[in-house]
């Protein structure tokens, strides 16, 4: 994997065993400190490279800003065409940009590909969306002509994470320049190589240079510059709730709004009349597919009570049956926890739930193998809403399972959460399907499903998972000013003083 890897990097930039940022349409090393990043499989070292600096800050403010105009100044259906050969640049380089994320985010090569795919679809459905970004005319009360436009914001800064770094980049890229906008973007330090490759596409597909700047950085130092010093119109950022919060708040300073995708807690829901055996399958891919590093997993298990301890077993007994092991090989369905200080959390989280009196159901298999990589086996755990590893995102392959009596009580723990970012529910009740999912309190909400989402509906959350809209036509309107313009059609205005000034 490491050969196939520097293979394909090599044809961007000849230095493999580092990584640039990419400012104005030119791959730029940075001069900071050394950041260094591990193969979550064995522990080795993957590569090391210099964090951004200063300059390459002041680089990319300018760069965008230049090209933001010259992409503005381009007719929509021209931006459309553009965008719609960026998604074909994506297809034509699949293969190469799922090794990529597979290496550099530990993430299993098969789920590589499917997100690269979806980040195709992203720029594809966006493209369409390019000319079709008319206003309205308002019928107002006076003689006036008053219609709205939508602008672009300008430049927008946007920070993504470790977690799904090709995904999120697309997700994030697509709608802002679809609107107009230019984009300064820093991914996660551990994983910024697929962003570079998805901005290099871009630019050989013919979007303006610096349209798409890629810094390769520290949040605290790269990312901080960026929102105290670049020229940006809003910050635009995916992760931990902790960090979100100081964001929203740098951003503030300079009065610069925020969308904030972060954490979730999310009640997967089923009641003793759902399709069991679909609903424990159901179970199994909201908490363990992408090892449980997902958002929207469904962390938090509400089992009706007469059902609850077979259920549970059910999802435990399954759960053995998964190929765990290293993300390049294609059988492998749940790869390593990401990083070192990810693993670390997840292993005290476990801790802190059977201190609490979690009971663990893991059918013999160890919830901590004895590796030299970062792994977590499927982990089941028997407990109840008010424990830390229910209230708190674990971001790893397990799951907590708690009983409830019926509707009202199931509503009533789904709600209990700081979080509300998605969530689901199992049963052939359909109007009790729609009562669950009108009153619990997230963004996203399956009824008989979990886990699908598309760019052309919109997702964020509620409380402490975040505010703002990332997709579908709402995240176009996240990338827009909005602007009201009034035509006088009257022969005789009516004068708003009152009197009509003597101009002899």
């Amino acid at each position: 994997m490491k050969t196939a890897y520097q293979n394909i990097i090599r044809q961007y930039w000849s230095d493999v065993d580092s990584i640039p940022s990419f400012v104005g349409g030119q791959f730029i090393h940075g001069k900071g400190d050394d950041i260094v990043i591990h193969n979550a499989h064995d522990g080795s070292e993957l590569f090391r490279y210099s964090d951004a600096d200063e300059s390459i800050t002041q680089k990319a403010s300018s760069a965008a800003e230049i090209a933001g105009k010259e992409w503005w100044a381009m007719t929509a259906q021209a931006r459309g065409r553009i965008m719609y050969l960026i998604g074909d640049k994506i297809r034509q380089n699949l293969e190469d940009l799922a090794i990529v994320e597979c290496y550099s985010s530990n993430k299993p090569l098969r789920d590589a590909k499917v997100e690269v795919q979806k980040v195709a679809e992203m720029f594809e459905y966006y493209a369409g969306w390019a000319d079709k970004l008319h206003g309205d005319v308002i019928p107002v009360p006076t003689s006036h002509l008053n219609y709205v436009k939508y602008e672009p914001l300008g430049t927008v800064l946007q920070i993504t994470p470790w977690n799904a770094p090709v995904f999120t980049c697309g997700w994030q890229l697509a709608p802002a320049i679809a609107a107009g906008n230019a984009v300064i973007l820093k991914p996660s330090e551990l994983t910024p190589v697929s962003s570079l490759l998805v901005a290099t596409l871009a630019h050989e597909a013919g979007i303006p240079k610096g349209l798409i700047n890629i810094i390769s950085g520290y949040g605290h130092t790269a990312g901080q510059r960026l929102i105290k010093q670049a020229n940006i119109r809003k910050v635009v950022f995916v992760g931990s709730p902790m960090t979100g919060k100081r964001i929203a708040v740098s951003a503030a300073e300079r009065g610069i709004p925020c969308v904030l995708e972060l954490g979730g807690k999310s009640a997967n829901i089923v009641f003793e009349d759902a399709d069991i055996e679909l609903a424990i399958k159901g179970a199994q891919a909201a908490i363990f597919s992408g090892a449980g590093q997902s958002c929207v997993s469904g962390s938090r298990l509400l089992v009706q009570e007469s059902i609850y301890d077979r259920f549970c077993e059910g999802v435990a007994q399954a759960a053995k049956h998964f190929v765990i092991g290293a993300p390049q090989d294609d059988t492998t369905q749940i790869g390593p926890i990401h990083n070192a200080k990810q693993y670390d959390h997840v292993k005290k989280m476990l801790e802190i739930a059977k201190n609490e009196g979690a009971t663990v159901i893991n059918n013999g298999l160890p919830s901590v193998p004895e590796s030299t990589g970062y792994y977590v086996n499927p982990t089941v755990l028997k407990g109840q809403n008010q424990m830390a590893c229910a209230q708190e995102e674990i971001f790893g392959p397990v799951v907590v399972a708690i009983p409830f009596k019926d509707e009202d009580d199931a509503i009533a723990i789904a709600n209990d959460s700081r979080f509300g970012l998605a969530g689901a529910v199992w049963t052939k009740d359909v109007g009790r399907a729609h009562r669950v999912a009108d009153q619990v309190k997230a963004g996203t909400f399956w009824i008989n499903s979990y886990k699908s989402i598309n760019v052309a509906s919109p997702f964020g959350g509620y409380g402490d998972s975040g505010y703002g809209r990332s997709s579908g036509l709402d995240a176009l309107r996240e990338y827009s000013e909005v602007k009201s313009v009034w035509v006088e059609t009257a022969r005789t205005p009516v004068a708003n003083f009152g009197y009509s000034a003597n101009l002899e």
